[in-house]
């Protein structure tokens, strides 16, 4: 029988594949909005997303590296992102660019969510590294929907 320990570090790796399937989903889709923007706003928001996604971007190493660091195994291909992610794809290329903003904002309040469970976990899991990495997580994703909701206030 798995111990309680066993339990909460596996219950962490969950959430951390979680949130590496998120942001990996979050990246495609903000790089999407990127290519396909147009309008009146598009040279500032063609570089609002390319730098959001960049800042995504950067995360999906650190975040899988530190699922191996705790012993446990990465999500290993596009299907089982698509599995575990929250994100919804977003296929339609002739979103209005304030639509594409509203989408990328809800998508970081969804991102946040499930960071504030991965904060929880590796509380439970007593995991104070990662605890401490997450903070930084969370600033970030609530700094890109700030930015994003300025943007079409």
């Amino acid at each position: 029988m798995a111990s309680t320990g066993d339990n909460s570090k596996a219950a962490l790796i969950e959430a951390l594949n979680g949130a590496l399937a998120d942001h990996l989903a979050l990246y495609l889709k903000t790089k999407n909005f990127h290519w396909h923007v147009k309008g009146p706003n598009f040279r500032s928001r063609h570089l609002l997303f390319d730098e959001q996604a960049a800042q995504i971007f950067g995360l999906v190493d650190v975040i899988a590296e530190r699922v191996r660091k705790i012993g446990g195994k990465t999500l290993t291909s596009i299907g089982t992102v698509g599995k575990t992610t929250n994100i919804a794809d977003q296929d339609d290329t002739e979103l209005s660019a304030d639509a594409m903003v509203e989408e990328l904002r809800d998508d970081n309040r969804k991102l946040l969510e499930r960071l504030k469970q991965v904060k929880k976990t590796s509380d439970e899991a007593g995991d104070n590294a990662t605890n401490g990495m997450v903070d930084d997580w969370i600033d970030q994703a609530e700094e890109r929907a700030w930015f994003l909701t300025e943007t079409i206030s």
